[in-house]
């Protein structure tokens, strides 16, 4: 799929998603400050995609996606929104297809119970969302596992806010935990998110009441009911299918 034609409003929700995690060093190139200026500024440009296209943890399901619907573009804004959110572009994905890319990706990495735990979810109603990707294949890529703070940190999640403070928002949102032997989301605290870095933020308008997604601290934009709706349920969805599991 060429990466040339990429959407310009879907390369800038990706760099949201994409910016705290690649600013940490987690994932991705080196051209942090670059991406954060086009995504603060809202100004796109075809240049950004071959950037993107370094963040190869993505990428493979973004393609799984758009190639399910039929769409020639990996950074379309529907498929962006369907892997960092959950759309209804996740439900025309075959669970054939994302076993064969799960298995070209991470079959030699995976031995043992492991891997077949991991291409066993496909045919149980995983499909490439993110949320998928960090409960079901992240945490067995790394042979200690991974703890729950950085589960949390990883998964996207939604709060309600509740105060404006210069650079920070005070959130009020659920966080993961391990209740027993399963993992859900707890009841709702308060917790300080980063909204700005250097007076620059994806989320300027932001306003009391507003319900933002947050990805490693960082807020990366307002969710309107859809959005929100969709999130909460593709989450709900893999936290079930993880839980089979755990």
């Amino acid at each position: 799929m060429p990466l040339v034609e990429a959407s310009s409003s879907g390369l800038l929700d990706f760099i949201r998603y994409a910016f705290m995690p690649n600013h940490l060093g987690y994932c991705g190139g080196d051209q942090q400050e670059v991406l954060f200026e086009h995504a603060a500024a809202g100004q796109s440009d075809q240049r950004l995609a071959p950037m993107l296209a370094r963040f190869t943890g993505a990428l493979p399901y973004l393609k799984t996606v758009a190639a399910a619907n039929g769409l020639a573009d990996p950074f379309d804004a529907r498929v962006v929104e369907a892997y960092w959110l959950g759309n209804e572009l996740l439900e025309r994905v075959e669970a054939a297809a994302l076993y064969r890319s799960l298995d070209e990706r991470f079959g030699r990495q995976l031995t043992g119970p492991a891997r077949q735990q991991v291409l066993r979810k496909p045919p149980q109603g995983a499909r490439p969302h993110h949320l998928f990707h960090v409960l079901d294949v992240y945490r067995h890529l790394e042979h200690e596992g991974i703890a729950m703070a950085t589960m949390e940190s990883c998964r996207i999640s939604w709060g309600q806010v509740t105060s404006v403070e210069g650079a920070e928002l005070v959130v009020r949102r659920q966080p993961l935990v391990l209740d027993g032997t399963e993992l859900t989301l707890g009841e709702p605290v308060e917790a300080r998110v980063l909204r700005s870095i250097s007076e620059r933020s994806f989320v300027d308008e932001v306003a009391v009441g507003d319900w933002v997604s947050i990805h490693w601290g960082w807020t990366c934009e307002v969710l309107d009911q859809r959005k929100l709706a969709n999130l909460r349920r593709w989450s709900a969805h893999h936290l079930a299918l993880a839980n089979q599991t755990i």
